[in-house]
């Protein structure tokens, strides 16, 4: 486990087309240090949906793995993934992961999320941000999730790049 001061993380998933191809992008920032950028979790037949909570999925699975003595931030613009996992997931899971008026969509990464967010809810703080808005932490996290279907990555992968602002000039979601 590694050591860490302070934390926040950017999450966000991209479509293109709905389905489409999918692909979800992260920014870790540590302290004042330039973040590191994520991008992976590339599907062919994926949603906006899906993607979205990979990318949280994939933010809580790097906060389970480094040890914080302060709350770590987990920033995503999807209110359906955040719901998702922190609220709707309750009432599924006491029904037996079933819900009104049909299946639940997103199923086995709505329960993996969820499990590690019980484990994890007093060590994160999930908050919501407007997407698009320029915050720069959602939208270099956008521009992974963009990149993971032009490179089609499955795996996550690190993103090396100069300054913020050659990554904010590549495609945006």
């Amino acid at each position: 486990m590694v050591n860490r001061e302070n934390l926040k993380i950017y999450c966000d998933g991209a479509c293109s087309g709905n389905p489409g191809n999918a692909g979800s992008g992260l920014a870790i920032y540590e302290g004042k240090e330039k973040p590191t950028l994520i991008y992976g979790d590339y599907e062919e037949e994926g949603t906006n949906n899906t993607a979205e909570l990979n990318a949280l999925y994939k933010a809580m699975s790097i906060a389970s793995s480094v040890n914080c003595p302060n709350t770590i931030e987990i920033c995503s613009d999807s209110k359906y993934s955040i719901e998702c996992i922190t609220n709707w997931a309750y009432g599924w899971k006491a029904k037996g992961w079933k819900k009104k008026g049909g299946e639940i969509k997103n199923l086995e990464v709505i329960q993996q999320a969820h499990a590690l967010f019980e484990e994890l809810k007093t060590k994160i703080k999930i908050t919501h941000v407007k997407g698009h808005a320029g915050l720069e932490g959602n939208e270099l996290a956008d521009r992974m999730a963009v990149y993971t279907i032009i490179s089609k990555s499955k795996e996550y992968q690190k993103y090396s790049f100069d300054t913020i602002d050659e990554v904010l000039a590549l495609k945006k979601g």
